[in-house]
């Protein structure tokens, strides 16, 4: 069975300027039922649509806002914003060492929903006064909730609709949480290939890692929290759909940029490990990083690692 997410089904833009484009809910249908997923089908044969069959954008807004809600709950529970700053930090510390300059530095998010990472930064100051903290988003509901949550706690950060590769302003530092499986193939290497032609100078992207044991634990955790469908389908296909560590690596292999990953199967807990990071910096950024992660600079690999680990 091919794995399809019905929010990646239920909502289109033109990339281009991300104008919302109308979504039939019979197409959907009938792709989700070829794929064989006849469960999905049912859950999408449920949304509300207007009299030409279109899906109603303002019910599927209000749905993506409340399964993002919950998958900000499991977030904090699982403290993903300490786990990431572990690899963050390092990072522009790494960069502030390697380019002698006083910043200030650029973090943008790409995919990010209502902004809990970008968020959760601000709130905490972990990465210091001269990181500016922008989240860049394709679905304007999504865009238009984190930027609201934001004001309503008073944080310093932005919310942006659009392309996160054509921003006015460059990025130091690109990275996402939960976004990368969304891509498949050629997709997913023109993902960092647009990373590796920017003037960033990295890009670090957690997803899901993928374990045997993966889909179990995405299962069992959204059954327990999320009450849509949606959301408990659409978290266990995330876990079946997550990339491999060679994948990874291969596709971030860009031009410019040396790939890591940041504890690889094998070096982790199966049982532990949710999100694991792929990591991409210009070569000269390689060495300063390594100093900064310390004993854990140990955890880091490039290609040529798992390569040897596989044979």
């Amino acid at each position: 069975m091919r794995h399809l997410e019905i929010s990646d089904l239920i909502t289109a833009v033109d990339p281009r300027n991300g104008r919302r484009l109308p979504v039939r809910r019979a197409d959907v249908v009938r792709q989700l039922r070829a794929s064989g997923d006849g469960r999905a089908a049912r859950i999408v044969g449920g949304l509300p649509v207007d009299g030409d069959g279109v899906l109603d954008p303002d019910a599927v807004d209000g749905l993506l806002i409340s399964v993002h809600t919950e998958l900000q709950q499991l977030s904090e529970e699982l403290r993903i914003g300490e786990r990431l700053v572990h690899v963050l930090g390092p990072l522009f510390t790494a960069i502030r060492t390697a380019t002698g300059q006083p910043g200030p530095y650029r973090l943008v998010d790409i995919g990010c929903g209502l902004g809990y990472l970008v968020r959760w930064l601000a709130a905490t100051d972990a990465l210091g006064p001269d990181v500016e903290l922008v989240g860049v988003d394709l679905n304007a509901a999504l865009v238009g909730e984190a930027d609201r949550l934001a004001h309503a706690e008073g944080l310093n950060c932005r919310f942006l609709h659009g392309n996160a590769f054509a921003l006015p302003e460059a990025a130091t530092v690109y990275v996402s949480t939960g976004v990368l499986h969304h891509f498949r193939a050629a997709a997913l290497a023109e993902f960092f290939q647009a990373q590796a032609a920017s003037p960033a100078l990295a890009f670090c992207h957690f997803d899901i890692a993928a374990t045997r044991l993966a889909p179990i634990g995405a299962w069992v955790f959204h059954l327990a929290r999320m009450r849509h469908p949606l959301g408990r389908h659409d978290g266990v296909v995330s876990a079946l759909r997550a990339h491999s560590d060679e994948v990874l690596l291969r596709a971030a292999a860009a031009p410019g940029m040396r790939a890591l990953v940041y504890e690889p199967r094998g070096l982790s807990n199966p049982f532990c490990t949710t999100l694991r990071p792929v990591i991409g910096v210009r070569p000269p950024l390689e060495a300063p990083l390594r100093q900064a992660l310390g004993r854990a600079a140990r955890r880091l690999v490039g290609p040529e690692h798992l390569v040897e680990a596989t044979r």
